[in-house]
């Protein structure tokens, strides 16, 4: 991508990343991601939490100044009057976090590390950030450049995401045009927004990058507000909700990023009970085969009757799960 998607008239010219600029990429493409995309929806850690409280002790001598491509991404705040859609206050961040973490050459915070600290410092869950705070928050997380914006609703069944970019050693944001569309589109609002945000960071990307990180995480706006859902009640500690809720987006579409890998993570903690793991078993069996408590009679004599000629015998099936 070689334009900037933004006015050439802004109030401020912009600096690239130290002078990297486009060459971003030909210069760090050796350092490593602060995160990746299964650690997008994960689990705030004890770690995390004594990394944030450590972070606060310690802020007056922290560096003043980050790696010149180190980004973090605050929650947007949800300005539709609608608070069905609060979940994607987190949603949309949580997508951002994930494509960027995709771009080799960026340094992205991870999500819980941002989750953790927002609590330390007496936001509560939901994590939003007023913009006078975000200078900094983007010092805290080690960040040089801090996406943070609002959702609005220009019209009903419609959204528009309204994304800012914080400098934060100069603590000057930067409001980039936005995106918006039906919302059952967001999925395009998001990606809009993404190549926005990359277009400003003056990082170029190759076609077949470029087509990856077009790849939406799931075009389906209810598996996306259950994964949202899902990493909302994880990060208030409601892990059996936020089971129920990855598996509810699964269900909504098989294919949603983040949800299976989430999933298995609160399993391999040891955060979901074995019990949870067997209804979800079961409901996948019913799902997928003719148990008997998923027939009506109707459907038992058409998927089970005998051919003609002969004889139907009855067999015991028994099926344990764990307890």
């Amino acid at each position: 991508m070689n334009q900037r998607p933004f006015p050439a008239g802004r109030d401020r010219p912009f600096r690239p990343l130290d002078g990297a600029g486009p060459r971003l990429l030909a210069a760090a493409a050796g350092i490593l991601c602060l995160t990746s995309a299964a650690s997008g929806a994960g689990v705030v850690t004890e770690g995390d939490r004594t990394w944030a409280a450590a972070a606060l002790r310690e802020e007056q001598s922290l560096p003043a100044r980050a790696a010149p491509n180190t980004v973090g991404v605050l929650y947007f705040h949800n300005r539709t009057g609608d608070a069905a859609l609060d979940p994607l206050q987190k949603g949309l961040a949580l997508l951002l976090v994930t494509d960027l973490s995709a771009v080799r050459g960026l340094q992205v915070v991870e999500r819980v590390r941002l989750q953790a600290l927002v609590e330390e410092l007496g936001l509560g869950k939901t994590g939003l950030v007023e913009e006078g705070s975000g200078p900094r928050v983007g010092r805290l997380l080690g960040a040089r450049w801090l996406v943070g914006g609002i959702l609005t609703s220009p019209a009903p069944a419609a959204v528009r995401a309204e994304p800012r970019v914080l400098d934060v050693p100069q603590g000057v944001p930067t409001g980039l045009p936005g995106a918006e569309g039906e919302l059952a589109e967001f999925f395009r609002v998001q990606k809009d927004l993404l190549f926005q945000i990359l277009g400003f960071l003056e990082v170029r990307l190759t076609p077949s990058e470029e087509r990856r990180l077009r790849r939406p995480c799931t075009r389906s706006l209810a598996a996306l507000l259950d994964l949202s859902r899902a990493v909302g009640a994880s990060d208030a500690g409601d892990y059996g909700g936020a089971a129920a809720y990855y598996e509810s987006a699964l269900r909504e579409d098989p294919g949603v990023c983040l949800a299976g890998d989430a999933l298995r993570d609160l399993r391999r903690r040891g955060l979901v009970s074995p019990r949870a793991e067997a209804g979800e078993l079961l409901e996948s069996l019913r799902s997928s085969t003719s148990l008997t408590d998923a027939l009506t009679p109707k459907d038992a004599l058409r998927r089970g009757a005998p051919a003609a000629g002969t004889r139907s015998v009855p067999v015991e099936v028994r099926i344990d799960f764990p307890q």
